[in-house]
């Protein structure tokens, strides 16, 4: 699993297991539950669950005859933790050159 989650973020530039990832995290649910949602085949939703928990955003418990699929919290809260990181480096960026900047525009031109 990928501790820093800049893997997870890739993972979820597919558009279909964005929505997967998405389903989840309202709550877990089957590949057939998951299937009924999307606009793919069981097979293709097991292929995608299997690279999101190859990944570390998903885990799945067996329950009977079926598999119960969930977000991961560990992976999710790497992947807060990448985005949170990038985003205070990106406002501590943004600050340094609002600083820098001349407070009048006029100062510009001289």
């Amino acid at each position: 699993m990928d501790t820093n989650g800049v893997a997870g973020l890739g993972l979820l530039g597919d558009p279909t297991r964005r929505a997967i990832f998405e389903l989840l995290a309202r709550h877990p649910r089957t590949v057939g539950e998951l299937a009924q949602q999307l606009p793919i085949t069981r097979s293709a939703v097991s292929q995608h669950l299997r690279v999101l928990k190859d990944g570390g955003l998903v885990v799945s418990q067996a329950q009977g005859t079926r598999r119960i699929y969930r977000l991961n919290p560990d992976g999710v809260t790497a992947l807060r933790a990448y985005l949170d990181r990038v985003w205070a480096e990106a406002l501590t960026a943004f600050g340094k050159a609002a600083q820098a900047a001349p407070l009048d525009p006029e100062q510009e031109d001289a």
